[in-house]
């Protein structure tokens, strides 16, 4: 068998194979305008396209460039902003460090005056006065004072005004 297919495909290739018709050259030609003319359309349709997407590249990259502006506009905006803000916290900062100073001197001055005030004054005069007050206000009054000044005023007060003064004494100020 292997004979026999060996036998007959030469005997095809040589006797049956169907002949190939060729073209002409006018033929071939007209096929080939036909071919380039279609190559010449769609080449200028890529190029158009190509074009297209250039300016619409171009486009893109100036309305990035806009926005870029812009941006960098506001940022800056924004920076001068903070600027002023922390600017204005710090002048408030240092108002406020003023004002407190400004207080503690007033609070200083008046404790102090009262001081004055209470050491001029007589023990039993000083000893109503503080008799009449709450423990709080008269233990500040009274820490402000010498050991012999309060000793001498305390001696003067009523018992219980006295030692609620000297337990609030104790504790010690902020009073």
């Amino acid at each position: 068998m292997k004979k026999a297919i060996i036998l007959l495909v030469p005997s095809l290739l040589l006797f049956g194979a169907p002949k190939q018709q060729y073209l002409s050259v006018d033929e071939c030609n007209k096929i080939f305008e036909q071919r380039k003319s279609e190559l010449v359309m769609q080449l200028e349709r890529l190029e158009e396209k190509e074009q297209a997407l250039n300016a619409l590249q171009n486009a893109n990259k100036n309305v990035q460039g806009q926005k870029d502006q812009k941006l960098t506009q506001r940022l800056s905006e924004v920076n001068k902003v903070l600027a002023e803000v922390a600017k204005k916290e710090q002048n408030i900062k240092n108002m406020l460090d003023e004002n407190k100073k400004v207080l503690e001197a007033l609070e200083k001055t008046k404790d102090n005056k009262i001081t004055q005030s209470y050491t001029k004054m007589k023990p039993s005069a000083a000893a109503g006065i503080l008799s009449e007050m709450n423990a709080t206000s008269a233990a500040g009054i009274l820490f402000n004072l010498d050991v012999k000044k309060i000793s001498e005023v305390l001696a003067k007060m009523e018992p219980k005004k006295a030692a609620q003064a000297v337990e609030r004494l104790k504790k010690g100020p902020p009073f």
